[in-house]
């Protein structure tokens, strides 16, 4: 599966979870640890951990492993490592504290839901 596959079906998934305001942050150049980052906002810690459990679930049918996880059992903030691919589930409060989108860069395209149903044509 290559970068872009990787990114829609993380995209599609986190968007069929009801994930919230998701962003997609080009970060090659800027860190060796990945190329992708994607952020998404949750209502609820129950709901990221929702999030965040059926991404690695998709992910793990498509064949991929994923290299870790971290930050579920508190669900505030949880990172999915996928390689090339990065994924931030956070709480809007969290989100709104840490404010990663700034800290990579302000010109994080937004994945809009023109964006999501041109990705699943």
């Amino acid at each position: 599966m290559n970068i872009d596959e990787l990114k829609k079906l993380v995209i599609d998934t986190m968007d069929d979870m009801k994930a919230q305001d998701i962003r997609e942050l080009d970060v090659r150049g800027k860190s060796s640890i990945t190329d992708i980052m994607v952020i998404a906002s949750g209502s609820s810690t129950r709901q990221v951990k929702s999030i965040t459990s059926r991404v690695a679930e998709k992910v793990k049918k498509a064949g991929l492993t994923p290299l870790g996880m971290e930050g579920e059992r508190e669900g505030d903030w949880i990172v999915l490592d996928l390689g090339d691919v990065v994924l931030h589930v956070m709480t809007p409060q969290t989100r709104e504290f840490y404010q990663l989108e700034k800290l990579w860069g302000d010109d994080a395209p937004d994945v809009s839901e023109q964006d999501i149903s041109t990705s699943q044509a």
